[in-house]
């Protein structure tokens, strides 16, 4: 399946998309008098009901795909079936967490002056007033707008509460996956390089997370393809085009770490929850790492694509 949040009310309703490419708007779907009829308003709370609420989404589908013509045309009338080009907000507009891996793909590290891989995953935590929506128009920060930077990712969201997991499960956590746009504001990179003291090192890590904190840099969407769709997140090929221009092409089976491996060395720490988001990291091309750098300016447009997942249109 194919879920998403549709944007007709503050919070969004949840919906999914149709074979036809129309989109479904769940609640209104809802066959009274049937289990149909007990339905979260929110995606967070279809992934807080667990297997059954999924089952039942599930159904709704497959009920509405199997109508007349006649009564798709109602349905299509009354508003409950929407054009492929409805507005959406991210397929999870409020995450509570964001934990964002970072050194994770060995053509990224290459590319940055032959980075050493890490031991073991690297993350930072994003916050969530940072997410934006698919088609989202975006203005580069005045504080921060030289060096704004694009980095197509993977993102998997979390469908039942995972703590201190294993790797040979750790999938089984999940709910699916979306396409997301990890965007940086990469003013500490010249800084970085000219550190001469501890403290001073320190601060250009700070402006580094920071500038990944700023309104908009998450972007996410448009939909969360479930994990019942892709059975080998590694056999996903992500594309990342600057005004249709590619600039990442890569497996994302080039992770330093399988993301099996990250979950479960992360969920150590964390204590994620239905609705979660792990961002997986971002190969080789990113505009910092070119020469000359290649950053992002007004009336850009930035698409991150994935195999079976979708692709994410961000506009500045």
């Amino acid at each position: 399946m194919q879920l998403l949040t549709i944007d007709d009310v503050p919070r969004g309703s949840p919906g999914a998309r149709l074979r036809s490419g129309e989109i479904l708007h769940l609640g209104r779907a809802a066959k009274p008098g049937t289990l149909e009829a007990w339905f979260p308003d929110t995606m967070i709370g279809i992934l807080e009901g667990g297997p059954q609420a999924m089952a039942i989404v599930r159904g709704l589908l497959e009920r509405v795909e199997s109508l007349s013509a006649d009564e798709l045309t109602a349905l299509r009338h009354d508003g409950t079936i929407r054009a492929s080009d409805t507005r959406l907000l991210a397929p999870i507009p409020r995450p509570r967490l964001i934990v964002a891996a970072g050194l994770a793909y060995k053509s990224h590290l290459a590319e940055m002056s032959g980075t050493p891989a890490p031991p073991h995953p690297t993350a930072f935590i994003k916050a969530s007033a940072s997410v934006s929506s698919p088609n989202a128009l975006l203005s580069l920060p005045p504080q921060a707008a030289s060096a704004v930077d694009f980095e197509g990712e993977l993102a998997c969201v979390f469908g039942r509460a995972c703590h201190n997991v294993s790797a040979a499960n750790a999938l089984s956590y999940l709910a699916g996956y979306t396409a997301a746009n990890d965007l940086s504001a990469r003013d500490w990179v010249k800084p970085v390089w000219a550190a001469t003291a501890p403290w001073e090192a320190r601060l250009t890590w700070e402006v580094n997370i920071m500038g990944k904190q700023l309104p908009g840099f998450t972007a996410l969407g448009p939909v969360l393809t479930t994990t019942d769709e892709i059975t080998d997140p590694s056999t996903l090929h992500l594309t990342t085009r600057l005004n249709g221009k590619v600039m990442q092409s890569a497996d994302v089976s080039d992770l330093i770490f399988p993301i099996a491996d990250m979950i479960a060395h992360f969920s150590r720490w964390y204590s994620f929850q239905p609705g979660d988001v792990l961002l997986t990291g971002t190969p080789a091309g990113v505009g910092v790492g070119r020469k000359p750098p290649i950053f992002i300016k007004k009336s850009d447009v930035v698409e991150v694509e994935i195999d079976n997942v979708g692709s994410l249109l961000t506009r500045f």
